[in-house]
């Protein structure tokens, strides 16, 4: 019974996300799609992803259909911005939702957690001086969605919010 109330109480939370998104002035919080593996291996250089962890072809595969549910549910992008990591690149491209602006405020602090303060505040600006049209999409990653709205995020789910007098109040999660 627990398990039937929490499968039904996940749909009603992504149905809720899906509305809120297909209605405007919602920001959907993207982690990237698969990647194996924890953060980034060593001599990580930001410009070369063979360097990084990058989307396996199952991550690929997930950001493809990912992108297949924003556009069979006509979800009108306002625009799509992307940390500069090449496994967030990729996922927002293989979205096919409209141009990706690469944006430093949405790069992984993983490994430089003195960036967090920083960079959630110019993630927090972005999302303030966005115009509310359509739906904002920002690929990034879990420590990034986590400082920006708290809870943890699996890879390639996408949480959804608006933005509110106190930074962003979570509508629903699509997994």
């Amino acid at each position: 019974m627990l398990l039937a109330a929490q499968a039904m109480a996940g749909t009603d939370d992504e149905a809720a996300a899906w509305r809120a998104l297909a209605q405007g002035g919602h920001v959907a919080l993207v982690r990237h799609a698969l990647a194996p593996g924890i953060g980034d291996p060593p001599g990580f250089v930001l410009d070369d992803c063979t360097t990084q962890r990058n989307l396996s072809a199952d991550g690929r595969a997930q950001a493809r259909a990912i992108g297949e549910r924003f556009c069979e549910r006509g979800i009108t992008v306002a625009a799509v911005h992307a940390s500069r990591w090449c496994r967030a690149l990729e996922t927002a491209e293989l979205l096919g939702l409209g141009e990706v602006i690469p944006t430093p405020a949405l790069d992984s602090f993983f490994r430089d957690r003195g960036e967090a303060d920083g960079r959630t505040r110019a993630a927090r600006a972005l999302i303030r001086d966005w115009g509310g049209e359509g739906a904002l999409v920002l690929v990034t990653h879990q420590v990034n969605i986590t400082a920006l709205v708290g809870g943890g995020v699996g890879s390639g789910e996408i949480v959804v919010a608006r933005p509110g007098a106190e930074g962003l109040d979570v509508v629903g999660r699509i997994r």
